[in-house]
């Protein structure tokens, strides 16, 4: 039996753990689900339908979309609907390789897996995918990028907030030298979108992607918002979308996604842009480091680089001061009350090719960590429903688990 859904209010409170892997995915909130419903019950018709049901439908898409556009600071027809993230990126980079000369696409070295995957798929038609080098926070060498941004570079896709340690890109500034060099920037959003405002018509951005799911929407439904102008190859052919995109539009998967993004619009306006979650973090993090053999990863939410606001990311090591298997951890914390992560829900259960440690984190030996240490990554990500009280027990949990191990090291 599933536990209770911690909710945006009202709290049903999950059982048995308290839900901190809200760079996973997040519990959708209670308005949510009550947009989805009514969608559900007066706009479940096709909206490409010529009939009252079908018209219905289709001015309620219309009505969700220029409110995602709006929020997002796009035009609506900017705005293409599609799956979610994984779509959202491949679209982006695949769609724009079926409509360029093949050149080179340039990636930084701390993606998610969709891109890159997406980049195996245009290496099959003849481009070449570089990566570029990444420091100890996890941030994107710049000279590296600027000595590459010539023919036959031709794209760029960066990952805006790393989801396994927390570091935010310098976007304007990897932006303005794309614009430079006339090469096209596509930004993976997913981690950012709820967490600050974003708006598309300032940003030096071609293409960016978000999903619903990371910020209490529904699974099932992101956008990829498109600058004027620029073409793209579609990867399911149709009429929707504008012709980039096929399918029937899910109505009530984007009437969720629209609330959650209004709710997430509203926290930020009543905190004076700030995410609320980055005072409760940082209260968090300072407990978690006061206990021996736990030390940050990635950027200090003091660095000017900067890290997401919900985000705290930690290499843990035992008393012998050897590193202590961040899975294991993971599974210790559960059995404590606790639902957290080692890194990438999309990676979790991966062991880095070649690196000699199961569990070794890809990101963390990109960041220059010995492949024991990369195995030792914990990340904790708060969301809305999370309160002090939720909080208060996670330091002892967390040094509790690291002693059960030490006496059980299997």
């Amino acid at each position: 039996m599933n536990p209770p859904l911690p909710e945006a209010r009202g709290t049903a409170r999950p059982s048995p753990e308290i839900y901190l892997d809200a760079c996973a995915t997040s519990p959708p909130a209670t308005e949510v689900l009550e947009a989805m419903e009514v969608a559900h019950r007066e706009a479940w018709a096709n909206p490409s339908s010529l009939h009252g049901f079908g018209l219905a439908a289709a001015d309620r898409l219309e009505r969700d979309r220029q409110a995602l556009a709006s929020r997002l600071g796009c035009a609506s027809e900017e705005l293409m609907l599609v799956s979610g993230g994984s779509e959202a990126i491949h679209t982006a980079l695949i769609g724009c390789a079926g409509s360029l000369e093949p050149g080179r696409v340039l990636l930084s070295a701390v993606e998610h897996p969709a891109s890159y995957a997406a980049a195996d798929a245009m290496a099959r038609r003849g481009w070449d995918a570089q990566l570029l080098p990444v420091d100890r926070r996890g941030v994107v060498d710049l000279e590296a990028l600027q000595a590459l941004l010539h023919p036959p570079t031709r794209l760029v896709s960066i990952l805006w907030g790393q989801s396994e340690v927390g570091t935010l890109q310098p976007i304007t500034v990897i932006g303005q030298l794309c614009r430079q060099a006339g090469v096209l920037l596509h930004v993976d959003a997913v981690q950012v979108v709820g967490h600050r405002s974003i708006d598309f018509s300032r940003l030096p951005v071609d293409l960016l992607s978000c999903a619903a799911h990371k910020l209490q929407g529904p699974r099932g439904v992101g956008a990829l918002l498109v600058r004027r102008g620029i073409r793209l190859e579609p990867l399911i052919a149709g009429v929707q979308e504008g012709g980039r995109r096929g399918g029937t539009e899910p109505v009530a998967l984007v009437a969720g996604f629209a609330t959650a993004l209004e709710l997430a619009e509203r926290r930020l306006a009543a905190h004076e842009g700030q995410d609320p979650m980055g005072p409760l973090r940082d209260r968090l993090l300072d407990e978690l480091l006061r206990l021996e053999g736990v030390r940050l990863s990635g950027p200090d939410p003091d660095d000017p680089s900067g890290r997401l606001p919900h985000h705290i990311s930690l290499l843990v090591t035992s008393a012998k001061d050897r590193p202590v298997s961040g899975r294991r951890l993971v599974r210790e914390l559960a059995r404590l009350g606790y639902a957290v992560s080692s890194g990438s829900a999309c990676t979790s259960g991966a062991t880095a090719t070649g690196s000699g440690a199961p569990g070794a984190s890809a990101v963390l030996l990109a960041m220059g960590y010995p492949p024991e240490e990369a195995s030792s990554g914990l990340r904790v990500s708060l969301g809305p429903w999370i309160t002090p009280a939720d909080l208060a027990g996670l330091p002892a949990a967390l040094e509790q688990a690291r002693r059960n191990l030490a006496v059980s090291p299997g």
